[in-house]
């Protein structure tokens, strides 16, 4: 059974920093695309960042740029995300999710058959 576990999420102060990380079981996804996701309170799911099967190519979102980092493991596997200069706009529950594709930056929910339960990050101002 796949099973995405996402840890790391939690209360920081705006400007501050925090990294969350995600463990995949179940299966290995190295031909796979990965990427989180988040969720703000009243808000639809949007994409964050994405990173291909290989780690080489990520895809961000415009307001994370610069800001937010994402990278993979495929030893083990597992995805992270380093969120630095966060702000209160990037409080949200932050989700894990794997990609049908191999290729990173896919921000249709529909193509990502894998996810995890989510992680909740509050960003205080």
């Amino acid at each position: 059974q796949v099973q995405l576990v996402e840890s790391g999420g939690g209360l920081v102060q705006a400007g501050g920093s925090l990294n969350l990380s995600c463990v995949a079981s179940g299966r290995t996804f190295r031909s796979n695309a990965m990427s989180w996701f988040r969720q703000a309170p009243g808000k639809e799911r949007e994409f964050v960042a994405g990173v291909d099967w290989s780690g080489d190519k990520t895809a961000y979102l415009d307001s994370v740029t610069g800001r937010f980092s994402i990278s993979r493991d495929n030893s083990r596997p597992a995805l992270f995300l380093r969120m630095h200069s966060v702000k209160p706009e990037d409080t949200a529950v932050y989700y894990c999710a794997v990609c049908r594709f191999e290729f990173a930056g896919s921000r249709a929910e529909y193509e990502y058959p894998y996810w995890g339960r989510g992680t909740p990050v509050t960003v205080s101002s």
